[in-house]
């Protein structure tokens, strides 16, 4: 499932279903179940345990922003819907809105794909300053109060221990609050502890599935002439096991991001970062390096050893009021950028889950409902990751013959500008890859070259 599975953002379709909703985790995405959630709830909570900057700074909790991130084309719709003027407000904190046709330049299986002949407007800048932009909007809706700096210490339950009631909360002056709600959500991201929740509480843990790449990335800012606004991105790719790229964000800077998988790990020192960067199959990021001064004293440096999925949908109780959604459910090997597109995703399914059903058996219809769309960015990215031979973990049906497909359209793509237009509009998470299916797709791909 993705953005052109799912129907639009609708605010007059929503009624009241509740008095009190509470979001643990103020991320992306736990920010986005907040904005939803503001249409059915009188007052919606959201906890977070980082003190929130007033600025766009990476949270404590969230090391893995100073990265750069893609917000793909389903995430751009879905939060353009959900806070109309997104865009222009992100330009007037600093940020880009880019052609990702003729800006972003794509090299994958020994060359650049052709660029799309349809525009593809595309919001660009740092991770924090993306979410910053979210925050601000969702801090402005009335019945939303953001409480950081406070830590949930547990789940309140009811006698039965059937449905969850709300949270337990320590403040930053080490003080014990129970907060009620209709409604909690888990949107604490890949540390989630609610598997272990569960099993305290005689639930069943939901099976996991780890598919292990052994990534890390190496990132440093760099300066950037104002009109250039483009954006480089070579992933690796066998049999090379190193990629990199560079993206526009605010400020007149590049994020030039460096990349590894399998223990080829990228440099955590500045002096090394040119050397690396000089081994990619392109060479506009070490051309970057050296006509632009670094602006950044360090390099930031983030391991992701594992793809991790963990199967809500199979479970057969769940407790009522209740929700996990985001990264909490399934994390994705970051180098493809689905991320945030997946968690916007989450909340326009949750949107109208609430709006067709309201809080009855809410968690498990969630579940069944967002399956599809993990199943997409599952199979996307471990799909792409199992072209390595040193890749582990559960394969899905098909990898094989989907990668030697991917591989093949990927090659015709650089040349093609129509097939390149398909094939990234499924990366962006706008269509389905069952478009690149279709017999006049297949045949471009498949027939012979000249």
């Amino acid at each position: 499932m993705t953005l052109e599975s799912v129907p639009a953002y609708d605010s007059e379709r929503i009624n009241r279903v509740g008095d009190h909703a509470v979001v643990v985790g103020a991320s992306i995405s736990g920010l986005l179940a907040a904005r939803v959630l503001a249409d059915g709830f009188d007052q919606v909570t959201v906890v977070e345990r980082d003190e929130l900057p007033d600025e766009p700074k990476t949270r404590d909790g969230a090391p893995h922003a100073r990265q750069p991130h893609v917000l793909q084309e389903a995430g751009r719709v879905i939060i353009e819907d959900l806070f109309p003027g997104y865009g222009d407000d992100l330009v007037s904190e600093g940020g880009l809105i880019i052609d990702m046709a003729s800006n972003f330049n794509f090299y994958d299986e020994d060359g650049y794909v052709a660029d799309p002949p349809t525009r593809m407007p595309g919001y660009v800048g740092s991770r924090p300053l993306l979410e910053y932009v979210i925050r601000k909007r969702v801090s402005e809706i009335d019945d939303v109060q953001l409480y950081d700096g406070t830590r949930v210490v547990g789940y309140r339950t009811d006698e039965s221990g059937t449905t969850v009631t709300g949270v337990e909360v320590l403040d930053g002056d080490g003080t014990e609050t129970a907060i009620s709600a209709d409604l909690t959500v888990d949107a604490t991201g890949r540390t989630s502890r609610t598997p272990k929740w569960l099993e305290s509480q005689g639930y069943e843990s939901p099976e996991v599935a780890e598919v292990n790449v052994d990534l890390a990335y190496s990132t440093t800012t760099v300066e950037r002439d104002t009109d250039d606004q483009r954006a480089f991105w070579a992933p690796a790719s066998p049999p090379y096991t190193r990629g990199g790229g560079a993206l526009p964000i605010e400020n007149d800077r590049w994020q030039v991001v460096l990349h590894g998988v399998h223990g080829d790990d990228p440099p955590r020192n500045a002096d090394e970062f040119r050397d690396f960067a000089s081994t990619l199959q392109i060479t506009e990021v070490e051309e970057i390096l050296d006509g632009h001064e670094i602006l950044s004293e360090d390099v930031d440096y983030y391991p992701f050893p594992s793809n991790r999925r963990r199967y809500y949908e199979e479970l057969d109780r769940f407790p009522d009021g209740f929700l996990v959604v985001g990264d909490a459910i399934a994390s994705y090997n970051p180098i493809y950028g689905q991320g945030m597109s997946v968690a916007a995703l989450h909340a326009l399914v949750l949107h109208h889950a609430l709006a067709e059903n309201g809080l009855g058996g809410l968690g498990l219809e969630f579940f069944d409902e967002v399956e599809p769309i993990v199943d997409v960015a599952w199979m996307m990215a471990v799909g792409a990751d199992f072209q390595f031979p040193e890749t582990t973990g559960p394969k899905p049906r098909g990898t094989g013959l989907m990668g030697w497909y991917l591989s093949r359209l990927t090659r015709k793509a650089h040349t093609d500008s129509d097939l390149s237009e398909r094939f990234i509009r499924v990366i962006m998470m706008e269509k389905p890859p069952s478009t690149l299916f279709r017999p006049g797709v297949m045949w471009r791909v498949l027939k012979p070259a000249i």
